[in-house]
This record gives C-alpha cells, sequence and structure tokens, in this order.
C-alpha cells in the first residue's frame, strides 16, 4: 500500500466504535518515569522477556541502548527489527521502520522515546503518530517517556529547570494507554548513576549534570 493510499492513524483511532476498538485495537503500555535515568526501558525489556517467556511473538521495533552495557544485555535473545536508513542533506539517518513493522506484525512491540521526532521522509512527524498506526493495526505497544515530554507538564518543568524541550506528546495520546507504569529513583542513587556515567557517557553527561539534573525538578 503506498503512502497516499494509507488511512492515518488518527482517524482510524477516534472512528472506532467503543465496543469495537475494545477489540481491534491494540494495547498501549506507557513506561513512565521523572526523566533519562529511572530505569525506563530496562524495565520495559524486563517485561518483555517476561513476555517472550511466556509464549508471545515480542519483536524490539526500536530501543536506544546509549551504548549502556546493562542496557544492551537486556536485549539478548530478543528479534531486533532493522532500522530504516533515511538519506537526509547528505547524512543517513536510521529510524524505526514502520512498514516494516506492520508487515511483520507481532503480538507485541516495543518502540521507545515515544516523543521521537522523525526525521524528514518517514511517513509520520512524530513517533506517537507511528505508534498510533501500530495500535490502528491491533499491535500491542510498549513505549517509554519523561515528564517533560508530556505537552502538559512541559512548561512548568521547563520553568523549574530552565530547560526547554521541544519535542511533545499530546496529552490525549498519552490518555489513550492501557497502562502506566511509573519507573523512579531516589535522588541520590539517579545522580550516582549519573556520576558512573550510566546514563549519558562523556561530556552529555556533565553538560546533563549541570543543567537538567537538578534536585529541584524532584520536587514536582
Amino acid at each position: 500500500m503506498s503512502d497516499e493510499m494509507r488511512p492515518d492513524p488518527d482517524f482510524l483511532l477516534s472512528a472506532l466504535p467503543p465496543d469495537e476498538d475494545h477489540h481491534h485495537r491494540g494495547k498501549l503500555k506507557i513506561f513512565f518515569g521523572a526523566c533519562a535515568g529511572v530505569g525506563k526501558t530496562c524495565t520495559m525489556l524486563e517485561a518483555a522477556q517476561n513476555k517472550k517467556k511466556q509464549g508471545i511473538d515480542v519483536i524490539i521495533g526500536l530501543v536506544e541502548t546509549h551504548k549502556r552495557q546493562e542496557t544492551e544485555a537486556l536485549l539478548e535473545g530478543l528479534e531486533v527489527l532493522p532500522r530504516k536508513n533515511i538519506d537526509y542533506k547528505g547524512v543517513t539517518l536510521k529510524e524505526f521502520d514502520l512498514d516494516a513493522a506492520l508487515a511483520r506484525k507481532p503480538s507485541l512491540i516495543i518502540v521507545d522515546e515515544l516523543a521521537h521526532t522523525n526525521a524528514p521522509g518517514c511517513r509520520h512527524m512524530k513517533r506517537w503518530q507511528d505508534i498510533a498506526e501500530l495500535l490502528a493495526a491491533g499491535i500491542d505497544v510498549y513505549t517509554a517517556l519523561n515528564t517533560q515530554h508530556l505537552e502538559s507538564l512541559n512548561d512548568s518543568i521547563a520553568k523549574i529547570t530552565s530547560v526547554i524541550v521541544r519535542e511533545t506528546v499530546p496529552d490525549e495520546f498519552f490518555n489513550q494507554a492501557d497502562e502506566v507504569v511509573l519507573v523512579d529513583l531516589p535522588v541520590s542513587e539517579l545522580l550516582q548513576r549519573l556520576k558512573e556515567g550510566k546514563v549519558y557517557l562523556g561530556e552529555s553527561a556533565e553538560r546533563a549534570r549541570e543543567n537538567f539534573f537538578k534536585k529541584v525538578l524532584f520536587l514536582l
């Protein structure tokens, strides 16, 4: 099916009556955390591994490990969908391959970083729109999101942290989740993980510590 002929996922989700929506729509589970480093992706992958042990057909659509060994170890034994190469201004970008996921049609797919903005040339501008299409196709989805990326919380957190986050997810989509799993850590433990390079590596860790990672954030 060509991109021009493919129905809009938002229309598909809204057009189903409540009883049909429950029957046909995939289930959405969001692993929700205060910020990066609290363990959302690891918790999500542990849940995926448990589903596989139960005999569920589960695949990895896209997971950002950021070269963290503990995260990469949790991918072992799980089928990983190859990423789609997008050529943009002479640079090859690797994105989630939505069409390959729809063709594979697993029972459950893991698609990390819900608020991600797709590269130009992808069918949808935002990853949450990709996930909406997966759900409309009857595929269950696990994904992860930080509080600052939720549209209704974005401005409040920006005032506290002085960091403006441009990528957001509409509350309307978030509220469609069948389950939200809160993932959190004590402040001292999170800062220790940052120091040990378990959140970001090298200069990225230092920039994060000086800017976004402030104890005041956890007073929300």
